[in-house]
């Protein structure tokens, strides 16, 4: 059986060097806007700095959401549970199903 590997010149790869991110703002939060583009990105795209407050605000919030989404689920599959032994029960052919409550002196 013949080697099929696949056939790959020097043209095909390409090595990317790694730059590490570094602080390209002021402390004050505020970029000259007559400033070069900087030379990094040869392309002119900037990506946006980290905003570290709107991430830990849209951590929490999607905890929270995952939160809620949790409880309700649980809520959710306990009712479906006792459902299903009512309607278990009716189905056997029981009068006792229903779950009456007393009040408590």
């Amino acid at each position: 059986m013949p080697n099929r590997q696949p056939r790959m010149s020097n043209e095909d790869h390409q090595i990317l060097k790694f730059r590490p991110r570094t602080l390209s703002r002021a402390r004050g939060g505020v970029r000259n806007a007559s400033a070069q583009p900087d030379a990094r990105f040869p392309s002119g795209d900037q990506t946006a700095p980290d905003d570290y407050r709107h991430r830990m605000i849209t951590n929490v919030a999607a905890i929270l959401f995952t939160a809620v989404l949790t409880f309700a689920g649980i809520w959710l599959a306990i009712k479906l549970a006792d459902l299903r032994k009512a309607q278990d029960c009716v189905l056997m052919g029981r009068r006792d199903c229903a779950h009456i409550s007393s009040p408590k002196d």
